[in-house]
């Protein structure tokens, strides 16, 4: 009985290894690339959340809107964000800064703000995130959003609208 324990331990164990390896191998590439993103489906609506999230292969920010199709956007790398109006750089950690702007403000028709962070120097929390080093707030300004978002390096990613939300996933790797 010891022995056929020892062995169906063992072929478990070979078992777990091949399905984690098998696994390992689907984050290693992706055909996103790093070059400016941009949709203009018109502006409107307004902001009404910021959030992020931890994938096996990428890092995600998901900016919420009342808008059923998300919204417009543009997102690039850049050497610097800086703050709407003022044009002063925002401070942000990482290797390499991505810009975020949407093209749905975050204040509603009577200037009322629809969001506004806690801390606009840490909108989220990416505490621990493989790609994402820091989310700051920019400013929302003349119908638009905008975001600094420091990563580990200029990797890969991508943008894409769901119902009210868009959304920027950053690869972990090339």
């Amino acid at each position: 009985m010891r022995k056929i324990a020892l062995v169906v331990a063992v072929v478990l164990a070979a078992m777990s290894l091949a399905v984690s390896n098998a696994g390992a191998g689907t984050c290693t590439s992706v055909d996103w690339g790093s070059g400016p993103k941009t949709v203009f489906n018109g502006s409107g609506g307004s902001v009404t959340d910021i959030r992020s999230g931890r994938h096996e292969c990428f890092d995600r920010l998901v900016i919420d809107t009342d808008l059923p199709g998300g919204g417009g956007y543009y997102v690039t790398y850049t050497d610097e964000v800086t703050y709407v109006g003022s044009g002063t750089p925002v401070p942000l950690r990482g290797g390499a800064k991505l810009f975020v702007m949407t093209y749905t403000p975050s204040y509603d028709e009577n200037f009322e703000p629809t969001y506004q962070p806690a801390n606009p120097q840490e909108v989220v929390d990416v505490t621990g995130y493989q790609t994402f080093r820091q989310v700051a707030w920019a400013g929302s300004w003349e119908g638009t959003t905008d975001l600094g978002l420091g990563v580990r390096a200029r990797l890969p990613f991508r943008v894409f609208t769901l119902s009210n939300h868009i959304v920027v996933d950053v690869a972990h790797q090339w």
